[in-house]
């Protein structure tokens, strides 16, 4: 991933310092800015189905290819007979490992 595009996906992840896409319109006008925003809407998404697993009991788990050298994802809700399966690059995920409801999922608990 460009360091450019880390680094603003990781200002619009970040509710400490938001960065306003009204008010810096002029940096998503690129191809590097709309390939952020893009990230930042997907990690965004799957931050919002952890919490919808997480509140129902649902299981997550991550597991790093060493084929392709991506993260997948997979969201299970068992009682909706549900999987889901995302394919992130490492940078993307540990992107979405900063969002507290990623960081509770993919935590092992205390004494694992």
């Amino acid at each position: 991933m460009d360091p450019f595009v880390r680094q603003l996906v990781g200002r619009l992840l970040d509710p400490a310092a938001p960065l306003s896409r009204n008010r810096h319109f002029h940096t998503f006008e690129d191809e590097l800015g709309r390939q952020a925003l893009k990230v930042s809407r997907r990690l965004r998404a799957l931050e919002d189905e952890l919490r919808q697993i997480e509140a129902k009991g649902g299981r997550t788990r991550a597991a790093f290819s060493e084929v392709s050298g991506r993260v997948q994802v997979v969201l299970e809700l068992e009682h909706l007979s549900l999987r889901r399966s995302a394919v992130l690059e490492p940078a993307e995920f540990e992107l979405l490992c900063t969002l507290p409801a990623a960081r509770r999922a993919f935590t092992p608990p205390a004494g694992a």
